[in-house]
């Protein structure tokens, strides 16, 4: 079971920069390929921006075109939490960090095998723990 990590609107914008706090705290979208790494090829683990729960391992990531990061699976099913989001007239399925409830982006069933599944997931509310060696 994840942690949780509990903190005041007040702490979460004093803790992240503005695009973050926008991002992650209330549920923003960054724009397509202006992102932090949509494209990025390094390794490691993509740990939540807001508390350092790990979320992505770069063995999962893909390039799905969107210009968003996208990973076809979370490092453990209890890293992330989803929700329904009928936000902006459509049906979706939001992904959030499951220790700090951090808004992530946004998860399709049209990602690649094994799971089928397409994290989408906004950079912003990343931050990439390279792999060493």
């Amino acid at each position: 079971m994840v942690e949780k990590v509990r903190k005041s609107d007040a702490e979460w914008k004093a803790r992240l920069t503005p695009e973050q706090y926008q991002v992650c705290r209330r549920k923003g979208t960054e724009r397509a390929f202006a992102g932090p790494y949509w494209d990025s090829k390094e390794k490691g683990t993509f740990v939540c921006v807001c508390c350092g729960q790990p979320l992505f391992s770069s063995d999962s990531k893909f390039d799905s075109g969107t210009g968003w990061p996208s990973f076809y699976q979370p490092m453990a099913e209890d890293a992330v939490a989803t929700e329904e989001d009928r936000s902006f007239f459509m049906r979706r399925t939001e992904v959030r960090c499951a220790a700090c409830e951090a808004h992530l982006g946004h998860v399709f069933p049209d990602g690649p095998k094994p799971t089928g599944l397409r994290y989408c997931i906004n950079g912003t509310a990343l931050k990439l723990i390279k792999k060493s060696g």
